[in-house]
């Protein structure tokens, strides 16, 4: 997310999400060239959903519209490389972009990632997932310099539309597709 593709800003979007939207917590800074950006969600599905939805970057091209690949190119246990391509969007502007990522994985509480190679400068991000009483809450945290002329020149509100339209397009995945064929396997499964 945010990363994760979640996590990675460079999965841009201008489509909007699907689905009911959900409050998105979010405050953006720039110091010198990097943007630090905070943003929380909370979403009501189990910590299961979210954790499988944050980490699924081999499907993540149908999630977040903007990415034409999003493959794991290598495994370690918990340590992996994401390989991610795309455009990105905004109003009549567009660029392709792409990224190799490490991705660390604390399952079930934590994504970290770092940028190997890409289109930015440099970014580093952390996901975690918080158990609240009836659902989830997103923290996510991201420190980049954006190597797009694109993020240059819209600067703070270009990249929290950014980051916000993301994190709405994970929420609807994990509620409406995710969580409603969770909710009918369980139901399926009473009727047997």
């Amino acid at each position: 997310m945010l990363v994760a593709a979640f996590f990675c800003l460079l999965a841009f979007t201008g489509e909007a999400a699907f689905g009911a939207d959900q409050k998105v917590d979010i405050a953006v800074q720039q110091s010198g060239e990097t943007f630090i950006i905070d943003a929380t969600i909370d979403i009501q599905v189990s910590v299961e959903t979210a954790w499988d939805v944050m980490t699924d970057f081999d499907h993540m091209t149908t999630i977040l519209g903007t990415l034409t690949v999003s493959k794991v190119i290598w495994r370690n246990g918990n340590s992996w490389i994401v390989k991610q391509e795309g455009v990105a969007k905004y109003g009549p502007f567009s660029y392709s972009f792409e990224s190799d990522r490490e991705i660390q994985l604390e399952p079930m509480k934590r994504i970290v990632a770092r940028n190997l190679s890409s289109t930015l400068t440099r970014m580093d991000s952390e996901a975690e997932i918080v158990p609240l009483n009836h659902g989830v809450q997103i923290k996510y945290h991201i420190e980049m310099v954006p190597g797009s002329l694109l993020a240059r020149m819209f600067g703070l509100p270009f990249v929290r539309h950014e980051v916000e339209e993301q994190l709405q397009r994970m929420a609807t995945e994990m509620t409406v597709r995710r969580d409603r064929a969770e909710s009918a396997t369980k139901a399926s499964g009473l009727q047997d």
